[in-house]
């Protein structure tokens, strides 16, 4: 037994040292994590993220949580009878439903993802983009065109908004002073109106104002797949746009990787695309040398 014990204590102290060169790599460096998913909706899961973020923390990595909360959002409607209305699919934010939007991202479950890094020992504050005026927001225009007639017609999606500007000073007036900033993706317009915003499409924003090291999108896939459906490691942003076009990268892939990209041209030095049903996906991803998912560089 004491054997056994030996050989445990010595397997975590090599992986301990096998991680020192990805210490030095990231020491000081800003990552911006995208949580949702699976690892967000199972609770030992959602325990492990929050020890995770804390631990990057604890060795001098700069972690910045963005979160999604769909099913929440969802189960408050039904719970509220808030009927959801769809065009071509997509749903459409009204003024009653913008309100349960933001009491559930920007109040529940913001304060929940916050209250998971803090159980793990480091100290995380809940905000949304309207905080601090961090996430200036414009009215997300969708343009489709009819097969029929090929005639483009703007849906509208009501207060659906897209990421206009993002001003980090709030966000390093935490990082600076030792906090977590956990943001929901909750903007304002100029006129001071409310606007629901993707979960990812914050998160790059944000790693691109940030001029983030890695951008980690957690997702409920291995990553990037080929056509022999294989799992890719690594791609460029020329390679993202040729996989498109082929249609080896399709359907609900292509916003995430789209996400990537644009914050890889912002100035992310790397964006991955990480299976966040995996136990430890963040600290595989940064601590080894494969990594767990498919990263896009410039």
């Amino acid at each position: 037994m004491q054997d056994d014990a030996t050989k445990t204590a010595a397997e975590r102290a090599e992986t301990l040292a096998h991680a020192l060169p990805f210490l030095r790599r990231y020491a000081g460096a800003t990552v911006v994590v995208k949580y949702g998913g699976h690892a967000m909706g199972e609770e030992d899961l959602a325990a492990t993220f929050g020890r995770d973020i804390a631990l990057l923390k604890h060795v001098g990595i700069n972690p910045v949580v963005v979160h999604g909360g769909g099913p929440q959002i969802n189960a408050m409607l039904k719970r509220l009878a808030i009927q959801s209305t769809f065009i071509d699919g997509l749903r459409v934010t009204d003024a009653a439903m913008v309100e349960v939007v933001e009491m559930v991202l920007a109040g529940s479950v913001n304060k929940q993802v916050a209250g998971l890094i803090n159980a793990a020992g480091a100290l995380a504050v809940g905000i949304c983009g309207k905080d601090g005026g961090l996430i200036r927001a414009r009215k997300l225009e969708r343009r489709v065109r009819d097969p029929g007639s090929n005639i483009e017609r703007v849906l509208d999606l009501g207060f659906v908004g897209e990421p206009e500007h993002v001003d980090v000073r709030v966000i390093h007036a935490l990082t600076g002073a030792g906090l977590i900033p956990v943001i929901a993706p909750v903007g304002v317009g100029r006129d001071g109106q409310t606007y629901n915003i993707n979960a990812d499409t914050v998160a790059g924003a944000v790693a691109g104002a940030l001029g983030a090291m890695r951008l980690l999108m957690l997702t409920d896939v291995a990553g990037v797949l080929d056509a022999e459906r294989r799992l890719v490691p690594e791609m460029t942003v020329a390679e993202v746009q040729a996989a498109i076009d082929a249609g080896v990268i399709s359907g609900g892939m292509i916003p995430k990787v789209q996400t990537c990209v644009e914050a890889v041209k912002l100035g992310v030095k790397g964006a991955v695309i990480l299976d966040g049903r995996q136990p430890h996906a963040c600290l595989l991803e940064l601590f080894t040398e494969g990594g767990g998912g498919t990263i896009i560089r410039p």
